[in-house]
């Protein structure tokens, strides 16, 4: 199983906006590719959420080939979408992590 991490630090300003546009639509694309199982949306706490509040949305797929899949086919214009939309006010950065238990 490999985790995709999108890590998002969203401007205050824009957060109610970003959240809702995140679970209305940006997500419910992501998923509609069919290359992942699940997902999870997460804030994370007891951060200093001065300049941002910051979270995560972690993509689950069954092998390295599928998340190479979405970045080769799906992800150039949904990482356009978003930052059409917010630019530099929800700054992201992505890992990929194996699960091993």
């Amino acid at each position: 199983m490999i985790i995709y991490n999108v890590t998002v630090k969203v401007s205050p300003e824009i957060n109610d906006d970003w959240k809702a546009w995140m679970e209305g639509i940006h997500i419910p694309e992501v998923m509609a590719t069919g290359l992942f199982t699940e997902k999870k949306f997460c804030r994370l706490l007891l951060q200093d959420e001065t300049d941002g509040i910051t979270y995560t949305i972690q993509y689950f797929c069954r092998s390295l080939g599928d998340l190479q899949r979405y970045q080769g086919s799906h992800a150039p214009d949904l990482k356009m979408k978003h930052l059409d939309r917010y630019g530099d006010k929800a700054l992201a950065f992505r890992t990929v992590m194996e699960v091993i238990d």
